[in-house]
């Protein structure tokens, strides 16, 4: 296994999953908990509905560079859920509904009707539960992704305190001058940019999963705040790459299974807060 193992990493898209995996795990981890705690867990789920929906756009007008389109107009979706989601007449989870069902079909409509590749099939399925394999990934991704969890992270620990007092009052901090609504926006542009950074490794479908599960498991043994996001993340981490070498050794779909070792932990959590 260890000889396998070290013929596998001797091939860069090995290593460069490895490191695009952990840096997405670890991103989406932090800003996992405090969506949970807000009640606004599906907003990953409606953003990388409207990514894929973005991706089908790129693929049609064929753009070399897919981000150069998935970005703004998932960061831009990001902001239009949030002021949605504010207005009286539709909830913020009808808002979430509302879009990510619609991007959902508009981008395999467009799949449909202009297919670029013979195997149509083949590319939504990729596109929805995660590339196969690691062959996808270049180096110019890992840069990207390097660069843009390197910005997260450090948003995520100068903006601490202001990020905590958002999610547990909101009333609260907006009554001591806290300017609640412009945390919200920010916390909602990271969780897109998270959700483009992960879409070619797991999938539009399977994104969420990273945002939810770590928060939920950590939720199930420790109460405080800080011990919560520390081990969502160190256990988000641990699965990222627990994932990553099952699937190099038994040949199976990154991003499910990815997942699948995060619902065991999930599991496992469980049994131990009980």
């Amino acid at each position: 296994m260890i000889e396998k193992l070290s013929l596998y990493f001797s091939y860069p898209f090995v290593r460069y999953a490895l490191i695009v995996g952990v840096l997405i795990a670890l991103c989406s981890s932090l800003l996992g908990v405090t969506l949970v705690l807000k009640r606004f867990s599906f907003i990953g789920d409606g953003l990388s509905h409207v990514a894929f929906g973005a991706m089908a756009i790129a693929s049609v007008l064929k753009i070399a560079n897919t981000t150069l389109i998935i970005l703004p107009v998932t960061v831009l979706c990001a902001v239009l859920l949030l002021r949605t989601g504010q207005n009286t007449r539709i909830k913020g989870d009808a808002a979430i509904a509302m879009i990510s069902v619609g991007a959902l079909a508009f981008g395999y409509l467009l799949m449909h009707l202009f297919s670029t590749s013979p195997n149509l099939a083949g590319d939504v399925c990729s596109t929805l539960f995660g590339s196969t394999s690691f062959v996808t990934l270049t180096q110019q991704d890992v840069w990207l992704c390097v660069g843009l969890s390197v910005v997260i992270l450090a948003i995520f620990v100068l903006l601490y305190h202001k990020i905590f007092d958002v999610t547990f009052d909101e009333n609260f901090a907006r009554a001591v001058g806290t300017r609640a609504d412009t945390y919200n926006l920010l916390i909602a542009v990271i969780i897109a940019l998270i959700i483009v950074l992960a879409l070619n490794l797991v999938g539009s479908l399977l994104v969420s999963a990273l945002v939810i599960f770590p928060a939920l498991s950590a939720m199930r043994v420790f109460k405080s705040f800080k011990s919560v996001t520390i081990c969502s993340a160190v256990l988000s981490v641990c699965c990222a790459v627990t994932g990553i070498l099952i699937s190099i050794m038994a040949g199976t779909p990154v991003g499910a299974t990815i997942v699948a070792v995060d619902v065991a932990a999930f599991g496992i959590f469980c049994l131990v807060g009980r």
